[in-house]
């Protein structure tokens, strides 16, 4: 029995530490994709989780599925597949310092898992279903990711999803935002960013909080405010939480572990998304902007998710 299964992406995240003087950058590896960075947090306050995905037979997929198991995450649902290369995203850093993508994905590892090949058996077993966008780019992830939703939706499982958006990997924004637009519709728990937000509807987070609950039958919205905070909603109130004072570093994987210590503690009060009072969501949205803000004073996703004592202590 597990608490939490994920379909998604896991890849290597390539960061840069420095450039030469021709503008090349010299970059360091790090575990990532987005559910591995959520479940990994999940994990690490306490849950049990699962990744259902795919990676290459090449180095990085066995240090990848090796992160995960140290992690603590079910490696199970994870296929190993010969013909195709593990995933490789490429962070760099404009002269504002704001991240730019690339990715070796033509294709990656991640897209081509079928549904024909998802342990199936995990889904039955959990209590919480996950997914992205990312899984919705390309054949046969798409199909794979979305007959795994109607499967979760049919077993009563809690559906969470992070429509977090990378557009180098869509062909045309018309189909990221249909397919980010299509997650909100099945998710009860969504974690969206302002930049989400703004790239969807052009409003601030209490809009976005009331379109979520109205319009999309979301039961509870966490929006994420980079520096600045992150908002927590459901039909029965709202909290807000400012980011402690932080020295930033890395700033990749924040908001998945902001997502996965909500998750955490919402798991831990053991009552659903309507139920949550006030003091609850600020009790949730203050563990989760300080967890997402700590982990930004270290390099990578999973390695920088900090310590549950940690967390507490700031708070």
């Amino acid at each position: 029995m597990c608490d939490v299964v994920a379909l998604g992406e896991l890849l290597i995240d390539f960061a840069c530490l420095s450039t030469d003087g021709d503008g090349y950058p010299t970059m360091a590896a790090h575990p990532g994709g987005a559910p591995a960075n959520f479940l990994a947090t999940l994990n690490k306050y306490g849950a049990k989780t699962a990744l259902l995905g795919k990676v290459g037979t090449d180095a990085f997929g066995n240090m990848l599925t090796a992160t995960l198991t140290k992690a603590g995450i079910e490696t199970r649902g994870i296929v190993v597949d010969e013909n195709v290369f593990t995933t490789l995203a490429f962070v760099t850093f404009d002269d504002q310092g704001d991240r730019e993508f690339s990715f070796a994905r033509k294709p990656g590892a991640d897209t081509q898992l079928c549904f024909e090949e998802l342990d199936l058996s995990l889904i039955d077993q959990a209590k919480v279903f996950h997914f992205g966008p990312l899984s919705l780019t390309d054949e046969p992830v798409k199909t794979a990711t979305e007959k795994a939703v109607a499967y979760a939706k049919e077993r009563g499982k809690l559906i969470t999803f992070d429509p977090n958006l990378r557009k180098p990997l869509w062909k045309n924004l018309d189909d990221a935002r249909a397919a980010m637009l299509w997650g909100l519709h099945q998710a009860d728990f969504v974690k969206i960013s302002d930049e989400e937000v703004a790239f969807l509807w052009g409003c601030d987070e209490q809009e976005a909080g009331k379109k979520l609950l109205t319009e999309f039958g979301v039961k509870l919205a966490l929006i994420t405010l980079g520096p600045n905070g992150a908002y927590l909603v459901n039909r029965g109130g709202s909290a807000f939480a400012p980011c402690p004072q932080v020295t930033p570093v890395d700033t990749t994987g924040a908001g998945d572990i902001c997502g996965g210590s909500a998750l955490s503690q919402i798991l831990r009060l053991g009552k659903s998304l309507e139920e949550l009072n006030q003091e609850e969501l600020l009790q949730i949205v203050r563990f989760a902007a300080t967890a997402a803000s700590l982990s930004t004073e270290k390099p990578g996703g999973i390695p920088a998710i900090p310590e549950y004592e940690t967390v507490m202590c700031v708070i």
